[in-house]
């Protein structure tokens, strides 16, 4: 039986205004946090590895119903500095690529 996956994809934008020699991609490791400590609180699991894919750099929870593992996908795209245009599909650990599923706008409101 498959087993419930949201993808969250941000579109692999740099972050304005930093120095030059900053990373360009911040918002990746603060996420990545971020579901960790979500992870850690019990409220959903990290599924996979985060990696990007296209233009995007997605990443993979599971571990809950679709409306929890949503409001998770919806908090993600509002931390600061992370870019506008944030998606999520709602897919399973079955499928046979990224992007397949059924894609739901972030934030949700």
């Amino acid at each position: 039986m498959a087993n419930l996956v949201v993808e969250i994809h941000v579109p692999l934008y740099e972050s304005e205004s930093l120095p030059e020699t900053a990373y360009s991609f911040p918002w990746i490791d603060e996420i990545d946090e971020f579901l960790f400590e979500i992870e850690e609180q019990g409220q959903a699991e990290v599924f996979d590895d985060s990696e990007e894919f296209e233009d995007v750099y997605v990443f993979f929870i599971t571990g809950a119903d679709e409306d929890t593992l949503l409001r998770v996908a919806s908090r993600v795209a509002s931390l600061d500095g992370v870019p506008h245009g944030t998606f999520a599909m709602v897919t399973d650990d079955e499928a046979g690529e990224f992007g397949l599923g059924r894609r739901v706008n972030l934030p949700l409101l």
